[in-house]
């Protein structure tokens, strides 16, 4: 397919901004799909208009104002003679030309989203056209498509260039190539795939827009179950290519865990039994194991992949984890050097602000084997950090971490034509849909069962305004003996704003609360104050704990029984529910109070209702799945691991069954046809799909 510089209308400014958003071809243009559309079928009289839905109105200009607030803004007041309404068009960012250029008496085509203002309904930076009488409709009529884009790349521009593709494929005595055979194609009842393609790009005045956005029109299911099936094909074929690796066969005994459970005041519950024997039955194999262990906050994921590691250890190996966070490493340490360190293993803490000495030391433990597991964070992948006999690797919080470096880790494991086994651990349970994309080439084992004793955390939603009594409440536990979470939001996603949230946070409280031991906690206070404050919170010499999400993962204190969380309509539901999983890990009831600052948006209102409903960790990943989608969800809209162009995986579960029948024949039988599947809708993510 030529390049995307050949286009009409693409100079090298523009190829730039397009090949930042994987844009190279004129097919990947055409395979650059809207994720909306904006309803332009009509105009609607300003008396019509409905608050928080798009619109195009019209309307007599009435006056033009400067004013001088907090910010400069130009205002200009629309009127419908005809009906007597009225509409605000606010402007924050605008030319001296641009305000002379309006004038009273002027007919305004306006394009925007309807909010409530003050006393009359309003437009915030509205596209707007003049309306010249005997001229040609001043504005895009139909159902205008909107694209995801790049800094510099307006949404006008991309919509000439993907007609100048479209025109461009009319114009060529070629087609784009059919991949899907005929006989599925037929059988499904789906269009070709330049129908469909032209359809998705330009719907007709007449299209059933509601049925294209839900997913359902045939169109949109076609180019689903195309990209759907290249997505399965990569998955399955990576799966093939590990699997064809060798791993060194971890059929040792189990006389350390054996000696770790004996110690342990706790029974396993059934599940991590389950799991456990899942993982024995793959690491005695000489394929590298590839396994997802889910569970929930507080399931004992951790003790579970103590088993591997042990049996690595017995059989003369080393073992690995690593995670997100420098306070997620310090946690997993302290507790893997108690349990292991009795058994006579070596456990070595690998993060990137160790000292000089210290650093040299558990190198040399590395490299030399003594260490027979390693703790760290993406640190233990540098180039100085050398194992000696590297089997066993886990990775938790998997989902915080790019390719790249999941990839890093392994590599340090691939030694004379072997390669580690791997267990991928997440508390941010994945739903079925999800695993059957993202994770197709793991085997899943599932802790569906908190240990015994342990309760559901109360979750109550209140407004902010009654921050009063919940300083109260919170005070007279601390009295009486429990050890508290006060969460901070990040605030406008400034860390150095966060940081004195909770600084300005924990001097109200201290003065709220005489007698009582409280500490604040952030990601800009150093390594050893964090680590000592931490240990005196789960010591119990601190009652109260101010801080940001710098404890979401890691800081595991069973007495702390009682969370606030300061805006929590600021948070999504996976991380809400992580951070209300750090309370509750005891035998005692566990409070969590969401507060909030009003007025709250329908999506937050929705969340913090999922919240207080649910405790269930899969029932939310579920709703989270369906409010914000699978890259959002997962954080991989930022490491690259899976973006759709327009398949939806909460609409389309039956299209992913469908692309999972169609995978296995094409990769036996056409191994062509899988490849330029894979290359035309993963573009440049194929690097991950080898991964």
């Amino acid at each position: 397919m030529p390049s995307i510089e050949t286009l009409r209308g693409i100079g090298l400014d523009t190829a730039t901004k397009l090949g930042r958003i994987g844009i190279h071809s004129i097919e990947d243009l055409l395979f650059h799909f809207p994720y909306r559309y904006q309803d332009r079928t009509q105009v609607r009289p300003l008396n019509e208009l409905v608050p928080y839905q798009e619109a195009m109105t019209k309307g007599i200009v009435k006056s033009v104002a400067l004013v001088y607030r907090k910010k400069r803004m130009m205002l200009v007041t629309i009127e419908d003679e005809d009906h007597g309404a009225t509409m605000l068009l606010r402007f924050f960012h605008f030319s001296q030309a641009q305000c002379s250029s309006l004038k009273k008496g002027q007919e305004l085509l306006c394009f925007g989203e309807v909010r409530r203002g003050g006393r009359q309904l309003e437009m915030i930076h509205p596209e707007y056209r003049v309306v010249h009488p005997n001229r040609p409709f001043p504005m895009e009529r139909g159902f205008v498509p909107i694209y995801p884009t790049t800094e510099g790349l307006m949404q006008q521009g991309l919509r000439r260039l993907t007609q100048n593709a479209l025109e461009w494929l009319d114009a060529t005595d070629h087609d784009l190539e059919e991949l899907l055979p005929a006989e599925w194609l037929s059988q499904e009842k789906l269009p070709a795939l330049k129908e469909s393609i032209r359809y998705i790009h330009r719907p007709p005045a007449d299209a059933d827009i509601d049925l294209l956005s839900s997913g359902g029109h045939p169109a949109r299911q076609r180019l689903a179950l195309e990209e759907l099936l290249a997505h399965t094909l990569s998955v399955k074929r990576r799966r093939t290519r590990l699997r064809k690796q060798k791993a060194l066969a971890l059929n040792g005994g189990q006389r350390l865990f054996a000696r770790l459970q004996a110690s342990l005041p706790f029974q396993l519950t059934a599940a991590q039994q389950r799991a456990i024997k899942q993982i024995d039955n793959d690491i005695v194999q000489q394929a590298p194991m590839m396994r997802l262990l889910q569970g929930d906050v507080g399931s004992g994921k951790t003790l579970v992949s103590v088993y591997p590691m042990l049996k690595a250890v017995e059989a003369g190996y080393q073992a690995a984890i690593m995670v997100p966070t420098e306070v997620l490493a310090q946690q997993h340490y302290h507790n893997l050097r108690g349990w292991l360190q009795p058994l006579g293993i070596i456990v070595a803490l690998v993060i990137g602000k160790l000292k000089a000495g210290d650093r040299r030391q558990t190198l040399h433990l590395i490299r030399t084997g003594e260490a027979g597991v390693v703790v760290g964070t993406h640190a233990m992948f540098q180039e100085k950090v050398d194992f000696n006999k590297l089997a066993f690797i886990v990775v938790d919080e998997q989902h915080r971490f790019g390719v790249h470096q999941r990839l890093a880790l392994r590599q340090k494991g691939e030694q004379s034509d072997y390669a580690p086994h791997q267990l991928i651990m997440t508390a941010t349970p994945i739903p079925r849909s999800l695993a059957m994309t993202m994770y197709a080439d793991l085997d899943c084992s599932v802790i569906d069962e908190m240990p015994a004793g342990r309760l559901p955390v109360t979750t109550v939603v209140m407004p902010d305004n009654k921050r009063r009594a919940i300083i109260d409440r919170v005070y007279a536990a601390c009295k009486n003996g429990q050890q508290t979470y006060w969460i901070c939001p990040l605030v406008e996603e400034s860390e150095s704003l966060a940081c004195r949230t909770v600084e300005e946070t924990y001097q109200v409280l201290a003065q709220a609360m005489p007698g009582i031991k409280l500490a604040y906690i952030h990601g800009r206070l150093k390594l050893a104050e964090k680590q000592a404050i931490i240990q005196a919170f789960r010591a119990g010499e601190l009652r109260l704990l101010i801080s940001t999400t710098v404890i979401e993962v890691g800081v595991d204190v069973p007495n702390a029984n009682l969370m606030v969380i300061e805006n929590a309509e600021r948070f999504g539901l996976a991380q809400l529910h992580q951070l209300r999983g750090r309370i509750g890990r005891g035998n005692e009831q566990a409070n969590c109070v969401l507060m909030y600052r009003s007025p709250l948006s329908s999506r937050a209102h929705w969340r913090l209702n999922v919240m207080r409903e649910n405790n269930d960790g899969f029932a939310i990943a579920e709703k989270d799945l369906q409010l914000r989608g699978p890259g959002e969800m997962h954080g991989t809209r930022q490491t690259g691991d899976m973006r759709y162009k327009v398949a939806n995986l909460v609409q389309d579960i039956g299209l992913l069954k469908k692309a999972h029948q169609l995978a296995d024949p094409l990769l036996s039988g056409n191994t062509t046809v899988c490849e330029k599947l894979i290359n035309r809708w993963l573009g440049d993510n194929i690097e991950y799909s080898e991964v």
